[in-house]
């Protein structure tokens, strides 16, 4: 079976991309072309993606940052590898703390949610196992645009805007970095405003002469540490020093003849590929894409696949994370048969034991990069340690409070973690990397992508344009503002509490690549943000 990518049946003012000798796929068009230029000059697409990933931390600092986490997929030509980049609870962080502060629940807001940033060692450890050019290179896209300016384009400008105002609650000397560096003239930048960061601009060079040695354990640690002591922070120079990238093996579950690929956990890739289980043994290019019935095996199917994610994943290097038996034929088949005509209220299972963005790259050789990076919630803790363009991520809330859950916050560990690469493969050879951003969104948007795809052959621009769902919690679910109102009628008669939104903000974004028999690329970009896919 191959793909049939043919058909492009949604109203769209894009065409997806055809290239041979590379792609770059991102929320942002600056950030895809600081890819392209590395391809150009002869790097390959991890040399890219990084390039990508450091510009996206200048050009859309709404949804990333050097103080986020991330991870990433990449194919070597012959075999897929998993980076886990996520950072760890500081050693003076846990629950009593918390709790202390009077919290019965993970905030999301100031010290308390930050662990220690990933984004930079993870750079460099792709770079030093896959990448070919000079490391400060792929650099210097992001640090002109941040000496320099760039324009804002309109979709950063109103989540910037919906920032400004939610951090204008602040306070306390912890968050005042945060209006010096991203509102410097009092309010958010207009789209078409030149906005730069010479503190980011300087951070990002020290990061690019040392290999990220200067962040964990030289002048920029010291930086951080030392505003965490004055403000009140509980991050220090001995955690940062202690931060290490893993690499692992990724996690796959069959759909349809191809092999779905994530990364295991702490992230919540488990999701989609649980929910992917469910549904291939459902027959559903029966329906239409767009009926209710389609739309309902579906949520029914994510529905049950987060309730086992929120119940069973953590930190695997703490705790026994029980993926293998998650992913069972038998346990599949024990939760599908849970779905009915009418929407259920989800319970987690009892399986036997045995704010973010997203890129993708190819090369002319066919490497290929399923990258994602973010500072969560936005622009993340809300702390920004001032003259060095460093927001701080909150990846901390990803914990709970339940000593008796896997995932309650301790020192040292890795929380539940929202940001998820995506890859496709069959019969051992790949076809592509695609991901979908947005917190709760991304294993729903995975399982969608991959619906879109196999079961219905659209194209990766269409994929991408096509309405969306978004289940919420209980019977509550988001339609698209243009979803039909049959659907809506439909599938609220069937018991799901049906909201439709008002704008296309909380149905994430993604990109998508996928690799043709002629070894060409054909890629989409979401038309909900910003970005485009370029290639050459």
């Amino acid at each position: 079976m191959q793909l049939d990518l043919s058909r492009l049946p949604y109203a769209s003012t894009r065409q997806p991309l055809f290239a041979e000798r590379g792609v770059v796929a991102t929320s942002q068009p600056l950030a895809a072309q600081a890819g392209l230029a590395i391809l150009r000059q002869g790097g390959n697409a991890v040399d890219a993606a990084i390039a990508a990933a450091v510009a996206l931390t200048v050009v859309e600092p709404t949804s990333n940052g050097i103080g986020g986490d991330l991870f990433a997929l990449v194919w070597d030509g012959t075999k897929l590898h998993g980076l886990n980049a996520s950072g760890r609870a500081p050693a003076g962080l846990d629950r009593n703390l918390v709790e202390q502060h009077g919290h019965t629940k993970m905030p999301t807001r100031g010290w308390l949610t930050v662990t220690v940033p990933g984004a930079p060692a993870g750079w460099r450890d792709l770079h030093e196992r896959f990448g070919s050019l000079r490391f400060p290179a792929l650099f210097e896209p992001a640090i002109s645009y941040a000496e320099q300016g760039y324009p804002v384009s309109p979709v950063l400008s109103y989540y910037w805007n919906r920032a400004a105002a939610s951090n204008r609650e602040a306070t306390g000397s912890e968050f005042r970095g945060w209006a010096e560096t991203f509102t410097p003239q009092g309010a958010a930048p207009a789209p078409g405003t030149r906005w730069a960061s010479p503190g980011h601009a300087r951070t990002l060079s020290r990061i690019a002469e040392t290999s990220a040695e200067d962040f964990y354990r030289g002048e920029i640690a010291r930086t951080i540490a030392e505003f965490a002591v004055q403000t009140g922070g509980f991050i220090t120079e001995r955690d940062l020093a202690q931060h290490t990238s893993t690499w692992v093996d990724p996690i796959s579950a069959r759909y349809r003849g191809y092999d779905v690929w994530e990364i295991p956990p702490n992230g919540q890739g488990l999701t989609a590929l649980i929910a992917l289980n469910i549904l291939d043994g459902i027959a559903l290019n029966e329906y239409p894409r767009d009926s209710a019935h389609s739309y309902h095996l579906q949520i029914e199917a994510i529905k049950l696949a987060f309730a086992d994610a929120q119940r069973y994943i953590a930190d695997p290097e703490q705790v026994s994370v029980p993926t293998a038996e998650l992913l069972s034929p038998h346990y599949a088949a024990e939760r599908r048969a849970m779905i009915s005509e009418q929407a259920l209220e989800p319970e987690p299972g009892n399986p036997q034991r045995g704010g973010t963005v997203y890129l993708c790259t190819a090369d002319g050789d066919g490497m290929m990069v399923s990258l994602i990076q973010s500072n969560y919630m936005g622009f993340g803790s809300g702390i920004v340690v001032p003259n060095t363009g460093i927001a701080l991520q909150n990846r901390a809330a990803g914990f709970v409070l339940n000593p008796d859950h896997p995932n309650c916050l301790e020192p040292g560990k890795r929380p539940f973690h929202t940001i998820i690469p995506g890859f496709l493969t069959r019969d051992g050879e790949a076809t592509g990397p695609f991901g979908v951003m947005g917190g709760h969104m991304q294993p729903q948007g995975h399982v969608q992508m991959i619906v879109n795809t196999l079961d219905y052959g659209l194209n990766p621009q269409a994929s991408l344009d096509a309405p969306r769902w978004h289940w919420d919690q209980a019977r509550r679910i988001q339609l698209e503002p243009d979803t039909s109102q049959a659907i809506v009628d439909e599938l609220r008669r069937r018991g799901h509490e049906v909201i439709v939104a008002e704008e296309r903000g909380t149905f994430g974004r993604g990109q998508i690549i996928w690799r043709l028999p002629s070894g060409s690329y054909v890629a989409g970009s979401d038309g909900r943000t910003d970005g485009y896919a370029v290639g050459y």
